[in-house]
């Protein structure tokens, strides 16, 4: 029971701290971004850098919550919080990545 606990402890950390890190990075997490950091300048001009690790901060922030939600029910039920965590994170990432690129104009230009 404790290994799950702690893989939910840790993973609410983990999230929590990059949050935090891209919401106060005034743009500069955007270098973090995959593939992101890869644009040109003209094409990087075309996104307001602050406001876009605002947003992904705030997201990520929210992506400790199936974590916490986790651990709640690990605490009872040993495994099957890790588990919906992980499930729910999962579906999480994928709206994160589809709306990563609408926001950034779809398909790259080589």
């Amino acid at each position: 029971m404790r290994i799950f606990l702690c893989i939910d402890a840790m993973m609410v950390l983990l999230f929590l701290f990059m949050g935090f890190y891209f919401y106060k990075s005034n743009g500069k997490a955007a270098n973090y971004l995959s593939g992101y950091n890869m644009k040109s300048d003209k094409e990087r001009e075309k996104n307001d850098e602050a406001g876009m690790c605002k947003d992904y901060g705030k997201r990520i922030i929210f992506m400790a919550v199936p974590f916490i939600v986790g651990s709640a029910i690990d605490y009872k039920f040993a495994g099957i919080g890790t588990g919906i965590a992980w499930a729910i994170w999962l579906v999480m990432f994928i709206l994160l990545l589809f709306e990563r690129y609408k926001r950034e104009g779809g398909r790259h230009s080589s």
